[in-house]
């Protein structure tokens, strides 16, 4: 319900106040709905402001909820991962929700998703940006299409030469699938062994 009422508050204030307020409250629901499901397209990105393009691409980057059609990270991943911070800022042991520890795999499932699907959208975004010379938001918004599964674009995917365009094949293929179910699928499990490393505790932040 955030993910769709908060960005909707944004584009209403930033993008379609000019508009009737009913033809706004729908335009802006549409575009804070659609990056993380369907991907159609009613509006002309070009003329979102930079910061609601931004906003466009952390919902792309989401997605929508685990079973469902919808690509991204899925929302139980940026949910674990802030349950996860909220339980270290507060000092205790565990993630909780609902009366319920959230057990350390899924943390660190959710934690190796969320570096691979930010990885690729980035390392992307990047290397096309760097082939066709286009400016880096622009890329990253259509690399976050392409890993989110999405489908909207800015208007410059049909201008990229081969390369980029096997970079967006790659990112969507990735997308689909997965980034754990990739992973699982890739490497070999090594044998476990019983006897275990000592346990360093390193500073990190």
């Amino acid at each position: 319900l955030i993910l769709i009422v908060a960005p909707a508050v944004w584009y209403f204030i930033f993008d379609f106040s000019d508009m009737p307020t009913g033809d706004g409250v729908l335009g802006s629901l549409f575009q804070a709905v659609t990056p993380r499901t369907a991907g159609f397209n009613t509006y002309d990105l070009n003329k979102l402001s930079s910061s609601s393009k931004a906003i466009m691409i952390f919902l792309m980057l989401v997605g929508g909820s685990p079973s469902s059609t919808a690509g991204g990270m899925k929302t139980t991943t940026l949910a674990v991962l802030t349950l996860n911070a909220l339980s270290t800022f507060k000092k205790k042991e565990n993630a909780e929700i609902f009366d319920r520890r959230i057990d350390n795999s899924v943390i660190k499932n959710a934690a190796t998703v969320f570096a691979m699907y930010c990885s690729l959208f980035f390392v992307g975004g990047v290397a096309i940006c760097s082939i066709e010379g286009f400016s880096l938001s622009d890329c990253l918004f259509e690399t976050a299409s392409a890993v989110g599964t999405v489908g909207l674009t800015l208007g410059i995917t049909p201008e990229l030469g081969i390369a980029s365009q096997l970079i967006l094949v790659v990112l969507m293929f990735l997308g689909r699938v997965g980034g754990l179910t990739f992973v699982y699928a890739t490497i070999v499990e090594k044998r476990r062994s019983g006897a275990k490393y000592p346990l360093e505790k390193i500073t990190v932040g």
